[in-house]
This record gives C-alpha cells, structure tokens and sequence, in this order.
C-alpha cells in the first residue's frame, strides 16, 4: 500500500524544457531577417544620442523631442524579435507587420510634414519596400 507509482521517469529539468509535438522550423533562408535586424540594431545604436541626421530627421516631422528615448529600446526589441523569429516564424511575422506599420506611420509623417527630400525616399521609403518584402518573404516561408 505504501508503494509510490512513478508516471514519468524523465527528470524533471527535461520535462519542464519539452518541447510541444508541433515545433515550428526554422525560417529558411533565414539571412533577410537577420539583415533587418542588424538594420535595426544599427538604427537603435544610433538614435541612442541622435546622430545629427537623424536629429534633423525628427526635427523636420516635427517628433516631440520627449518620445525620443523611445526609439531605441522599440528599435532593439524589433531586432530581437527578428532574430527569434528565425526559429519562431509567427513572431517574425508580427514584427515584420509592426515595422510596417512604423514606417508607413513615418512615410505618412513626412509627407504631412511636406518633407519631401532624402529623409522621406531614401530612409522612410526604402525601409518601408525592405520591411514589406520581409514581410511578404516571412509569410511565403512560414
């Protein structure tokens, strides 16, 4: 009667790491989104103490200064969740949408700005055709 019955005899660190039945594989090729995150990161490092670009660039949209301390730390979470999202392709597709998202929201501030220069084709533009191709290239893979 006092026999304790024993319903698994895997330890308990690897019970608590199993892995569900249904894994999700590793996006391939997985080199767009790791391109896009270290654009990101990139940009991240330097909207730390804005470079004067990207100063100039706030400036002309008219960004309220006090949100810049934002815009580092979302840029660095947008490549984190870019490198996961190599083995985790439904959250490289949330921020390939998110990115999306953020650049068609500064596309659309330049524009209300009347800022039609260098700042709108050739960084919101450009990051805005790089994100919707790795959008479309992440929901073709997954």
């Amino acid at each position: 009667m006092s026999e304790l019955v024993r319903l698994d005899s895997r330890p308990v660190w690897l019970i608590a790491t199993h892995l569900p039945e249904e894994s999700f594989e590793m996006v391939q090729p997985w080199w767009p989104l790791a391109l896009l995150a270290v654009i990101q990161l990139c940009d991240a490092v330097l909207c730390v103490k804005p470079v004067a670009f990207i100063r100039q660039c706030l400036n002309d949209v008219r960004f309220p200064e006090r949100f810049w301390k934002f815009l580092p730390p979302l840029k660095a979470a947008a490549a984190a969740g870019l490198i996961v999202g190599i083995w985790v392709p439904p959250l490289a597709v949330l921020v390939c949408a998110a990115l999306v998202c953020y650049f068609v929201a500064a596309v659309s501030a330049h524009v209300r700005a009347r800022d039609f220069g260098r700042n709108l084709f050739l960084n919101a533009t450009a990051m805005l055709v790089i994100c919707s191709a790795a959008l479309v290239f992440t929901v073709q893979a997954a």
